[in-house]
């Protein structure tokens, strides 16, 4: 079985125990803006590109894009892992379209502590897109081996970007979604969860 087996965030639940809740813990006031080198070549693919035209548009000219920008800041400790996969076990098992880890002690070829999963969602169904991206998160917590230590996840269909964060056997999910339409207020909430897999610790506030 693998993480695309899981088809909505009910079922993935409901195999793992895992409880729901609902609180923003990254602050939609956040303003972080983006380098201009970014935001030229950005206004460049979307001019001359059909960015939303296909899923492999979306991720190789939107997500892709946008996780580098952001990650850049952190990248002496933190990789950013494309097409990855990652595995706990024969059901918790799969390639997540991204993840940031720690950086390993033996080099940029081996995968470090994974803490941050990245899921497409595909022709836009956020319920699939979580399912996937909470048994990802599921089975990094596994391979962490401590479940009190947060396991971010961040599911978009590129223009939407949703965020989500298991502890224990409790998911959270970001009331407030972000947009591509507020580039500063999307970079704001992606830096907040860099900053708390740094601080290592929920990224606002805590439920």
């Amino acid at each position: 079985m693998a993480f695309s087996d899981f088809k909505t965030l009910t079922e993935v639940q409901k195999r793992f125990g895992i409880k729901d809740s609902e609180i923003d813990f990254v602050e939609a006031d956040k303003l972080l803006n983006p380098s201009e080198h970014f935001l030229q070549g950005f206004a460049f693919s979307r001019q001359h590109l059909n960015v939303f035209r296909s899923e492999a548009a979306r991720c190789e000219a939107v997500i892709y894009p946008i996780l580098l920008e952001s990650y850049k800041g952190y990248a002496d400790n933190y990789m950013l892992w494309i097409r990855e996969p990652l595995a706990y076990d024969a059901i918790l098992s799969g390639t997540p379209d991204y993840f940031i880890a720690t950086r390993s002690a033996l080099g940029k070829n081996v995968v470090g502590t994974p803490l941050v999963m990245v899921v497409e969602a595909k022709k836009n169904d956020f319920e699939l897109g979580w399912g996937q991206c909470l048994a990802a998160m599921i089975a990094a917590q596994k391979i962490n081996e401590d479940a009190a230590f947060p396991v971010y996840g961040i599911v978009t269909d590129g223009m939407f970007w949703r965020l989500g964060k298991l502890v224990g056997d409790t998911f959270w999910e970001n009331i407030t979604p972000f947009s591509l339409g507020d580039l500063p207020r999307l970079f704001g909430a992606i830096d907040a969860v860099f900053k708390a897999v740094q601080n290592g610790s929920p990224a606002t506030a805590a439920p």
